[in-house]
């Protein structure tokens, strides 16, 4: 679906996919659990999701002359953080606007984790004082204004890479990928399960999925709340990245977005966020953010236990990657 496209390889290859025993058993065994670990899928400062995205978006920025990439995320944003790593795998420069997208206190928030791996690895990081949105920023554009007015050639890189033209194709190939790692394991996985706040990850999986008509068997993970702004853009990309490789059509209904666990606000983890980190660690050894991956953990976890996934389900959680973050909430972890 993808050999049209250029990619640059950023990541190893195929990420494994490993089976989650210990906290199926503890959920009743009637579902079996795995996790597929794009968390694990570069060297390139602790890797996630956006590599797979922009394996497909460093060819055009190369092509374009740039010699600076520009984008944008909250303080501690993984976009970010794998925007900078990129940049200095390539050879260009990097500037981040990094948002006060979360409403957190934490006295490290803006030294730790994503933020400071960023600066180490030579990102010009701006930290400015606006509150989240998923869609084009005013700071971005002033951002790509300001490396043109100082002699350079930026190339724009939406927040997450989700509405960039190429954003949904990494994400097509992990559906591509997943189905030749099920054809080698012997079965096919019933449910999919992925964070959603940016859109594009989601979207490329209901794109690439679509190929054999398991798009609603993608259930996104609402983690933005802002869950109708967030179902729209999933589905536009979905639509314009179905289009742009000669998919299938795609409609509203193949968007399954779940909005029950974003709670309170984006960015900050309820307490049933928290304990669905502990239990998948102390389970797992598996670690979650309290931004993205606690979040769908906690709502992989509710749906088991309500009964969502019929017995017998193979339920397959996307580990977008993410972790770094959790430094940022170095108080409300301080005894684990």
């Amino acid at each position: 679906m993808l050999s049209k496209f250029e990619r640059y390889p950023l990541t190893f290859g195929p990420t494994p996919i490993e089976s989650l025993p210990r906290l199926s058993a503890h959920l009743g065994g009637q579902i079996k659990l795995f996790a597929k670990r794009e968390d694990c899928n570069s060297g390139l400062a602790f890797g996630g999701n956006k590599l797979r995205k922009l394996e497909y978006i460093v060819p055009d920025a190369i092509a374009s002359g740039a010699d600076t990439l520009v984008s944008i995320g909250g303080v501690q944003s993984n976009h970010t953080r794998m925007v900078a790593a990129t940049a200095a795998k390539i050879g260009m420069k990097c500037r981040l606007v990094q948002e006060s997208w979360v409403p957190h206190e934490d006295a490290v928030y803006d030294r730790v984790g994503n933020i400071l791996m960023s600066r180490v690895m030579g990102a010009d990081v701006e930290l400015v004082d606006e509150g989240f949105d998923i869609g084009i920023r005013a700071s971005w554009e002033n951002a790509l204004a300001d490396v043109t007015a100082k002699g350079g050639k930026p190339y724009p890189i939406p927040a997450g890479a989700s509405v960039h033209k190429f954003g949904g194709l990494g994400y097509v190939g992990f559906a591509e990928e997943v189905r030749a790692q099920e054809a080698e394991l012997g079965f096919k996985f019933d449910y999919i399960v992925v964070c959603t706040v940016t859109g594009s990850t989601h979207a490329g999986m209901v794109v690439g999925f679509a190929r054999d008509d398991r798009q609603r068997s993608v259930i996104g993970i609402d983690a933005s709340f802002t869950p109708v702004q967030t179902k729209a853009q999933v589905l536009d990309i979905a639509q314009k990245t179905s289009a742009l490789i000669g998919g299938k059509d795609i409609v509203a209904d193949d968007i399954v977005l779940n909005e029950d666990y974003a709670y309170p606000v984006y960015g900050v983890p309820s307490q049933e966020t928290i304990e669905a980190i502990r239990l998948s660690a102390r389970l797992e050894g598996m670690m979650t953010d309290p931004v993205y991956e606690g979040k769908s953990m906690q709502g992989m976890i509710d749906l088991v236990k309500k009964g969502f996934f019929p017995a017998g389900s193979k339920v397959l959680y996307a580990h977008l990657g993410g972790v770094p973050a959790i430094n940022g909430y170095s108080y409300t972890f301080r005894n684990g």
